[in-house]
Formats: C-alpha cells, sequence, structure tokens
C-alpha cells in the first residue's frame, strides 16, 4: 500500500522538485487545475512590474524600438515552438485560440478550394464547434461541416474533407487522438490537419512537424502558464506559409506595416497570421513563463505527469472504492494527457467542498470531476493530501451543503 512517507519519498527524488519555488502558490492549498489556469510564476510577477514600470512608465512609445516589442510575437512563439515539436518560425503568439481557430479554418479552406468539408469530432472543445459553425457561415454554403464521433474520424476523412480539426487532449476525459495517425490519414487524402493544443502545451510530448501536422492553435494560460486571458498562439507548417492566407488582414500582417500602403501585401512566413497590434503586457508575462518550460524539458515533464496521474487513480482505487466514482479518463497512460476525470452523480458538490477544504479542482457536466496535474508545482505528497480530501468528502456527504448553481466558473 502507498503511503505518505511514500510520496514524501517520491518528491525528494523529484529532478524537477526545485520548480515548485518559482511560483507564487497560497499557503494550504493544493492547485490541480492548472489544465484551467495555470499558477503564477514569480518571474512573470516581476516581469510585469518591469514592463508597466520601466518600459512603458519611463520608456513610452521609446519602448517599441528600445524594448523591441514589435518582436514578441516571434520570440514567444519560438518559445512555444521548442514544446511542441515545430521549428523557428513557424509558431507565433497572439490574439485568442478562438480567434486564431478561426483565422486557419479559414485559411485551410483557401488552400483547399476545390473541397467543402470540415471534419470534426462529436465530442471536441465547445468554442472550437461554434467556431467551425461560424466560419461555415462566412463562407457559405460551399463549407459542409461534418460532426462525428472521436473513433470515426479515419473512416470519416475522404477526398471531400478540406481540413480535419481536432482538439488533440480531450477536455471532458484527457483522451489523446493519435496525431501521428489522424495527420497523416489527412495528408494522404489530400485534406489538412488543424489541432488544438489548449490542453497539450506545456503538458504532454507534442511533435506537430513529427506527425506531419499542418496547423495548429493554442492557448497560454493553462499548462504554459501565462496568466488569465493570456495571448494563444498559431502554427503554420513552413510548407504552407508561402501560399497561406487568413481573413483577418490587418496592418502587423503586412509585409511593411510603417509603409501604410494602401493595399494589403502579407508578410513573410509566419508573421502574415498576425492582425492587430500586439498585447504587450500579456505576451511579456507569457514570453517569461515560458523559460521555466523551456528549461525543465518536455521529456522530464511528461514523465512526471504521467507518474503523477498514475499515483491519483492508484490511490483513488485503494482508498475511494465503493463512493460511486467512475473513472472517464483513459486506464492506458499513453491515450491520457495531464488530468484525470471522473463521473459522480453529485460532482459539483463534491468539487465545492474540495475547494473549502483548500484542493481545487473543477467541474464539468453533466457530473464530471476533473484534476490537471502541472508537473512543475504539484508535489506527490499533494496526491496524496487531495485523495484524503476527497475520500472524506464523499464519506462524509459533504457535497450535500453545496447545492448545483448555474453560471459557476469551476
Amino acid at each position: 500500500m502507498t503511503t505518505r512517507e511514500h510520496c514524501a519519498g517520491l518528491d525528494a527524488v523529484d529532478p524537477l522538485a526545485d520548480f515548485r519555488a518559482r511560483f507564487a502558490l497560497p499557503d494550504n492549498v493544493i492547485y490541480l487545475d492548472g489544465n484551467s489556469l495555470g499558477a503564477l510564476p514569480k518571474a512573470a510577477a516581476e516581469r510585469a512590474r518591469n514592463v508597466i514600470g520601466e518600459e512603458w512608465g519611463a520608456g513610452l512609445i521609446r519602448s517599441w524600438n528600445d524594448a523591441d516589442w514589435m518582436a514578441l510575437p516571434f520570440k514567444t512563439g519560438d518559445k512555444i515552438a521548442r514544446l511542441i515539436g515545430a521549428g523557428a518560425g513557424e509558431v507565433v503568439a497572439s490574439d485568442s485560440t478562438s480567434v486564431n481557430l478561426f483565422k486557419l479554418l479559414s485559411a485551410a479552406f483557401a488552400l483547399r478550394p476545390e473541397r467543402r468539408v470540415l471534419l470534426t469530432d462529436s465530442d471536441n472543445f465547445p468554442t472550437d464547434n461554434y467556431i467551425a459553425e461560424g466560419v461555415g457561415e462566412f463562407l457559405g454554403p460551399r463549407v459542409e461541416r461534418r460532426v462525428v464521433a472521436a473513433d470515426e474520424i479515419l473512416a470519416a476523412i475522404d477526398s471531400d474533407t478540406a481540413v480535419v480539426s481536432l482538439t488533440q487532449v480531450n477536455y471532458r476525459s484527457g483522451l489523446i487522438h493519435d496525431m501521428a495517425r489522424i495527420s497523416a490519414a489527412a495528408t494522404a487524402a489530400g485534406a489538412l490537419s488543424l489541432w488544438d493544443l489548449s490542453h497539450s502545451a506545456g503538458a504532454i510530448a507534442v511533435d506537430l512537424n513529427g506527425a506531419g501536422a499542418d496547423l495548429a492553435v493554442g492557448c497560454g494560460y493553462k499548462y504554459l502558464n501565462g496568466g488569465p486571458g493570456a495571448p494563444a498562439f498559431m502554427f503554420v507548417a513552413e510548407r504552407h506559409q508561402q501560399a497561406i492566407r487568413q481573413p483577418v488582414s490587418g496592418w502587423m500582417g503586412h509585409a511593411a506595416p510603417f509603409e501604410f500602403a494602401g493595399a494589403f501585401r502579407p508578410a513573410p512566413g509566419i508573421g502574415r497570421m498576425l492582425s492587430g497590434t500586439p498585447q504587450v503586457v500579456a505576451l511579456s508575462l507569457l514570453d517569461s513563463s515560458l523559460d521555466i518550460l523551456v528549461e525543465a524539458g518536455m521529456g522530464a515533464l511528461r514523465a512526471k505527469s504521467l507518474a503523477l496521474t498514475e499515483l491519483f487513480i492508484s490511490l483513488i482505487e485503494q482508498k475511494c472504492s465503493g463512493q460511486g466514482l467512475e473513472l472517464l479518463s483513459p486506464k492506458d497512460p499513453a491515450l491520457r494527457g495531464s488530468q484525470v476525470s471522473y463521473g459522480y452523480a453529485n460532482g459539483y458538490g463534491a468539487v465545492q467542498a474540495l475547494i473549502a477544504r483548500g484542493v481545487i479542482g473543477d467541474f464539468r457536466q453533466p457530473n464530471i470531476m476533473r484534476f490537471g496535474f502541472a508537473p512543475l508545482y504539484v508535489r506527490y505528497i499533494d496526491i496524496w493530501d487531495a485523495v484524503q480530501a476527497l475520500c472524506a468528502v464523499l464519506e462524509g456527504a459533504e457535497w450535500k451543503s453545496f447545492p448545483l448553481r448555474e453560471g459557476v466558473v469551476t
């Protein structure tokens, strides 16, 4: 039987243990919600003080040149590229995931003008499907949105498919799509593959180029720890950059933005995917946060992620059996992202009771308790203590004190 002492021993030899001290974590809180909002890196807080007080406050407009603000989307993008198996110049940080998805889906149909099908998964992240609907309305009847179950994606790719748009890690269950296999099938059929990495980047080892992916988007505020509403990112494989055109052709995507020419001329490379002025403060925080992930390395992060989720599942099986929990995440660790989800009839109340005890996870309709494991700051003893708290909540029916309320975030 696993003990707390055993977990403490794992922490003592954890090669990532020292990274925890770089985060501003509250006392007496176990944070298992990094899959929704990453914790605050202390370096990002210091960077915020500098960019606001010195670069903006003292430098004023001169900082566009002196602090090289214009380069932030590319500098930050290149750091993200190192985490997701992309090359330099293939990723740019800008806007939100939703805006970037709209850009890339629209651009995909421009790259495949003779095709009409946008293929996606019925359990895809809802906003991705909403954006897909919007792209269909924007482009008109030439687009057919085809929605199938996850296990039907490969069979549904055909000669009429323009783009296959999927979230790599399912937001409910944590199931990982086989990116290489699906991307290869799309390529073989002459289609494009577009991946949402919002629940992948910074948590699992992603290899976009190795998998032959064409396009990707992702957010900066989950495992990348960029802060609430942090800028998102876009990946466009180098082979598509000369031909790709996106619909929001703003001045920052122009080949010479300060030429103020009367007609749009797309910038070379990934720069053509930009639209408006860079979000300097937010990009600076994200850029700072990425340094920690790059230093830690995705191999070590993924190894610890797997160990944490395996320990969590094992301890729940040992200590909470018979309490009505249903494991919704894959049992096979190779198919599981950095989260574990359980179905429970009183899931909302149980999550709220856990939060009251200082263990922060989150809830998703209809009955899903989600727990995210950010390897940089979650310890093995945190897993032990969190499971002990969960068992107490269930055994004591503490969920009864928290009736379901509409409109809550967690």
